[in-house]
């Protein structure tokens, strides 16, 4: 009987010209409901960005006043907008956040320290503004109480080795100031890395570079691979005793990019136990926006050149190169892929997701803000990833990752005390009897 309504209902449907309505219906609805699966996988498990630069934006657009910028108001209203609120965290199941505090690699080591500690600073005080929504963590244990409480754990993830201002005393301190995260580098080497944005150095890791991981593994920071040279990164996975991540990054097979990570150290991950953070920088993504990219550069310069004494003209010129060479946008279902791609050569324990949010002038389609990471997790579940797969993804790989870091670091001081500097070479002293 039931067989035979339906036929009787299909032909009702067909002769009435609505089946095509009924087969968009059908999609429109899995999708609803897988969003909605997403979201309800956010509520038992945090989600956990390994890389936004909200704290970037306080210092450039005012000073790192707090007062003079309210999260509580929709960030999309500002010019240029914000790609982080408050209301978007809730919107997106946002469990926790590293918050980048990054300072520009130029800066000489003094001016470099001080505006670390004034990012990290700024995090502090965001926290003490917004208690009721934010909460400092410190440890993978203080993120899940936060994600049980409501509120967002928010975590500190300092983005350059140049913060460090080439002391293993000051990387102590700044460990003890909240930092859980040191990238070795950023666009430029430091004196002891390679940055996947710089000449090559000598050697990509130095005796002074081993001994920062050495150290950081003691103290259970997690030591960040992203930005540094594909030597550099392996270079790391043979000193380091505990898993490292990449807070942004992705793959390199699918965007040939300095910034990603290489299958030959996705296939290094497993044992070490690290975590490839995928990221939503339009340019990691796409390598058609990648190529334009670099068009648009060559552009800039070509313009430049030809208009010698002008550079009115030049700049002018270039618009209208702009103009007519729209870019690409990137897309989410590109970022899907490329969480497809670390799941298959590293395993579904080494994918995480670090957007870059506020940290990038445009965004991918359909990850436009911290309210799109559902949509994001709904397109792995069409893909076929089961509700334990999309935990892993969201946050649980990073929990356990921090949770590994904290029983070396606790190993590790049981059996050492504090890394000193590494020794200076011995010179000779004028004079002295040889």
């Amino acid at each position: 009987m039931f067989l035979l309504r339906s036929a009787l209902s299909l032909s009702l449907c067909t002769a009435l010209g609505l089946a095509p309505v009924l087969a968009h219906a059908q999609p429109a609805r899995e999708d609803a409901a897988r969003l909605e699966r997403a979201r309800k996988l956010l509520r038992e498990v945090p989600l956990i960005d390994g890389h936004n630069d909200l704290p970037w934006q306080f210092r450039e657009r005012v000073g790192n006043r707090l007062g003079a910028l309210d999260l509580a108001r929709d960030g999309r209203k500002l010019d240029p907008p914000l790609h982080t609120d408050l209301p978007r965290l809730r919107e997106g199941g946002v469990g926790g956040v590293f918050w980048s505090v990054y300072v520009p690699a130029d800066l000489d080591s003094g001016a470099a320290l001080q505006a670390t500690l004034e990012q990290i600073d700024v995090v502090h005080r965001l926290v003490e503004r917004y208690p009721k929504q934010l909460e400092l963590a410190l440890t993978a244990d203080d993120v899940e109480r936060a994600h049980r409480a409501g509120r967002v754990a928010s975590l500190i993830g300092m983005e350059g080795g140049h913060s460090i201002a080439g002391s293993l005393g000051v990387l102590r301190q700044l460990h003890r100031a909240g930092a859980r995260y040191l990238t070795l580098t950023h666009s430029k080497n430091v004196p002891w890395a390679e940055s996947a944005t710089d000449a090559p150095m000598p050697t990509p890791l130095t005796e002074q570079g081993r001994a920062v991981v050495r150290e950081m593994n003691r103290l259970g920071m997690l030591v960040d691979l992203s930005h540094v040279s594909a030597r550099a990164m392996n270079a790391v996975l043979d000193v380091t005793q505990a898993p490292v991540i990449f807070s942004h990054s992705s793959a390199f097979a699918l965007d040939p990019h300095p910034r990603n990570v290489p299958d030959d150290v996705l296939r290094r991950l497993p044992k070490n136990g690290g975590l490839v953070m995928v990221t939503f920088v339009p340019g990691f993504i796409s390598d058609e926006v990648r190529k334009h990219y670099a068009e648009e550069s060559a552009a800039a310069e070509r313009f430049k050149a030809l208009n010698p004494g002008n550079p009115e003209a030049g700049k002018a010129a270039f618009e209208a190169w702009k103009k007519a060479n729209p870019a690409p946008r990137a897309t989410l279902a590109q970022v899907a892929d490329h969480i497809d791609h670390v799941r298959k050569v590293a395993g579904i324990d080494a994918v995480g997701l670090g957007s870059d949010f506020d940290g990038i002038g445009t965004t991918i389609q359909g990850l436009e803000g911290v309210e799109t990471y559902p949509a994001l997790l709904a397109e792995l579940l069409r893909r076929g990833y089961s509700d334990e797969d999309v935990r892993k993804v969201a946050g649980k790989n990073l929990l356990r990752a921090m949770r590994q870091a904290e029983a070396t670091s606790k190993r590790l001081q049981k059996e050492r005390l504090a890394e000193d500097p590494p020794a200076e070479p011995e010179k000779p002293v004028a004079g002295a009897i040889k």
